[in-house]
Formats: structure tokens, C-alpha cells, sequence
């Protein structure tokens, strides 16, 4: 078990970079920038990048990612063990990189795409691309040693993936004392929930499947208690048509649905709903920091708050480069700070 002082030290360093992130109030600092340049020097103050808008975007983006996760090594470097579950948590961004990976092989993709450095916390070998078994040899990932990348057979792994990352995840936080994991617990099963339920939403409007197909793509996990699975809010919305609003009237999440419009005809939009969702986990994690300043709690908190300011910077940057005023993208994303 960590001891109390690299918890101590653990929860200053998560504060002090809180304190000076674009988070919470910090969100309002975003509202006067007009430009992508000028996002740059705000968020880059020390190493503005002199690029046409529409190179400065893909780099920036490159950027925010890399930002994000520096902050979080240096934060699980606190400790002189990592508990597993965070070092998970951390590990969405390899997990991401590997899907980008399988979709540029098969896309015939001869160099490959870009990936955030974890450092000691990595574990794919993204310098042997195209080559599975020298990417993946000895990683969680050796089972994708022994598939056949097509276009036919990635959306199959790629579920499969969303599945191991997820079950890895609890199964590993399962295995903190129960006093260290109060909050996360629940924002975790929370998390998967509507993520099975976005899953499901995406899989009926744009791929057009049925619920039987819908039904073993979806994430399960054991959960000790007698609550509600994780499956169930995804599974109570197979049946409510996608064009008709009245029917989700009294689904469990209606409230994350695409409102009505007058004069025009509804129907579920998987891209709302997924903003929603993030909103409404966002703001859990928030409310959860700072409650058991010393427990896993606040690690876990943290680092979903780093995933959620460069989410909500790079929308920024892709809002602006479009034109779009800075409170019309917080509108959109119905985050206001």
C-alpha cells in the first residue's frame, strides 16, 4: 500500500495542476480567444508554434494529447509503486493508439500513425508497425497476433478491445481497499454504463443492427452487488424507436437525448448523447476530487479530469478552426465553465 506521504505528495501535485488547468473556472479563461493561434499561446504560453492555422491544428492536437498524459505520468510517478488501476486509467491512450494502428494497417498504411509516449507505463512496441507480433509479443494486446486484419474482422476487435479494457479496468480497481476506490466505483459503472448505452445508439443509427448483434458487443463486468448491470440502460433502449422522442420519454438517460426542435422531425443523435455523457461524468469526477483528498479517489479523479480538459480543448481548437466562437462550442458540448 502507498504510503501517506506519496499520498500527500500525490494529492498536492494533483491540486497545484488543477488549480492552473482549463477546468472548472479555469474554463472561462478560454471564452475570449478568437484564434487557433491564439488558443496556442494560451494553453502553450512557453512554446507557441509559429504554423499556418491549418497545420497548427493537427499539431496542437498532437500537443494536448501529449500535455495530458505528461501530467499524468508525473502525477503516478508520486508513487514508487503505482497501484494497477491507475496505471489502466492511463493506458485508455495506448489502447487508442493501437485501434489507430489496426485501421492504418488496414487501410495498407506503410508508415504508422502517431502514438502518445507513456514511458515506463507503456507496453506495445509501436516502432515494429506493421508487424502484430512485434508490436504486441508479451502484451496484454498477443491475442491480435492471431487475427486476420480486414475491413470485415476490425470492428470485431476493436469491441473486443473497448470489452478488455474496460473488464482490465474494474477488475483492477477491484483490487483496492475498499475505503480507496468509494467515488471511482461508482463513476467507473456509471461510465461503462452509457458507454454501452452510446455503443448501442451508434450500432442502430449508423451500422443498423440488431439488438441481438447489439447484445454481445456490449461491455459486462462483475459487479459483487445486486444493482442494476452495466448492461441494462443500453439493453432498456433496444426496443424505443429512433425516431420518436415521446418513446424515450422514460428511458433512465432521457435527459442526455437531443432535444426536440420546432418544425423539425426527431430523431436520437449518438453524437449528443456521447457529449452529454462526458458532461455528466465530468462533472462527477469534479464534485469527487477533493472529498477523500489522500485515497485512490482522488488519483483516479484526476487523471479522468486530464481526459476530459484535452477532450474539451481539442474541441475548442477544431470549433475555432471552423469558425466557431468559443461559447458556441461549450454550447454545443453543453459545458459551461
Amino acid at each position: 500500500m502507498q504510503g501517506m506521504g506519496e499520498r500527500a505528495y500525490m494529492y498536492a501535485k494533483a491540486c497545484g495542476i488543477i488549480g492552473k488547468s482549463f477546468v472548472g473556472k479555469g474554463m472561462a479563461r478560454l471564452t475570449p480567444v478568437t484564434r487557433l493561434s491564439e488558443l496556442d499561446r494560451l494553453v502553450f504560453p512557453h512554446d507557441p508554434r509559429e504554423l499556418p492555422e491549418r497545420e497548427l491544428l493537427k499539431d496542437l492536437e498532437s500537443r494536448l494529447e501529449s500535455r495530458a498524459a505528461g501530467r499524468i505520468v508525473s502525477v503516478l510517478n508520486s508513487f514508487s509503486k503505482p497501484p494497477d488501476f491507475l496505471i489502466r486509467l492511463l493506458r485508455a491512450y495506448e489502447y487508442a493508439d493501437v485501434k489507430n494502428c489496426l485501421a492504418a494497417i488496414v487501410a495498407g498504411e506503410s508508415g504508422g500513425p502517431a502514438h502518445t509516449d507513456l514511458g515506463q507505463f507503456g507496453v506495445v512496441n509501436f516502432a515494429a508497425y506493421p508487424d502484430l507480433r512485434g508490436m504486441f509479443r508479451s502484451s496484454e494486446f498477443s491475442w491480435i497476433c492471431g487475427e486476420t486484419l480486414s475491413e470485415s474482422t476490425v470492428e470485431r476487435i476493436l469491441s473486443g478491445l473497448d470489452q478488455r479494457y474496460y473488464r482490465g479496468l474494474w477488475d483492477a480497481m477491484g483490487k483496492l481497499v475498499k475505503k480507496d476506490r468509494t467515488a471511482i466505483e461508482g463513476i467507473l459503472r456509471e461510465e461503462i454504463s452509457l458507454q454501452n448505452a452510446a455503443w448501442a445508439l451508434r450500432l442502430r443509427t449508423y451500422y443498423r443492427m440488431d439488438a441481438d448483434s447489439i447484445r454481445k458487443r456490449l461491455i459486462s463486468i462483475e459487479a459483487p452487488d445486486a444493482g442494476p448491470s452495466v448492461e441494462a440502460l443500453a439493453l432498456s433502449s433496444l426496443s424505443l424507436a429512433l425516431d420518436s422522442r415521446e418513446d424515450w420519454q422514460k428511458w433512465k438517460a432521457a435527459g442526455m437525448l437531443n432535444p426536440e426542435l420546432p418544425g423539425m422531425p426527431w430523431k436520437a443523435d449518438p453524437r449528443y448523447f456521447q457529449n452529454a455523457a462526458a458532461v455528466h461524468l465530468y462533472r462527477m469526477c469534479r464534485h469527487a476530487l477533493r472529498r477523500r483528498p489522500f485515497s485512490m479517489d482522488t488519483a483516479a479523479c484526476f487523471i479522468k479530469l486530464m481526459f476530459f480538459e484535452e477532450d474539451y480543448l481539442t474541441s475548442v481548437a477544431e470549433g475555432l478552426s471552423l469558425g466557431l466562437a468559443v461559447p458556441d462550442v461549450f454550447a454545443i458540448l453543453e459545458a459551461q465553465p
